[in-house]
């Protein structure tokens, strides 16, 4: 993941380049605290910096199917006719900071045109409005 380019998170596609699933930053930070602190959050205010700092090593070798959750991959999607509303309803209800603009076809594979990620939606709102930031 390019977090200098800070991206909400990852669109995960198949080995066709079919998109397959999306996973938000928020899961890939989720794998870096250890489970008895997500259990206990109290834990969290005892460990110190330099600890938390060696935090990034939980990530190390792991794949990418590591952090995906099991069973049915998470993955909302939108027609390229959709309207800026109706990816809005997509975001807020799914709760996804990046929605994949995919091409239905009844012939074939599905084919993927984009991703839309919510500070670029946010962004052409607001300048549709007029509004300075």
């Amino acid at each position: 993941m390019h977090v200098a380019h800070d991206l909400p998170g990852l669109l995960v596609v198949d080995p066709d380049g079919r998109p397959y699933a999306a996973l938000p930053a928020s899961d890939l930070v989720r794998m870096l605290v250890p489970g008895y602190i997500q259990e206990d959050p109290v834990l969290a205010e005892v460990i110190d910096e330099p600890h938390a700092d060696r935090l990034c090593r939980a990530l190390a070798g792991r794949k990418l199917l590591d952090c995906l959750p099991v069973g049915k991959p998470f993955l909302p999607t939108a027609a390229p006719d959709c309207t800026a509303m109706e990816i809005a309803e997509l975001m807020a209800r799914t709760r996804s900071p990046l929605i994949a603009v995919v091409e239905r076809s009844s012939s074939g594979p599905d084919r993927l045109l984009g991703v839309i990620t919510a500070t670029h939606l946010l962004k052409q709102l607001i300048q549709a409005c007029g509004s300075p930031d």
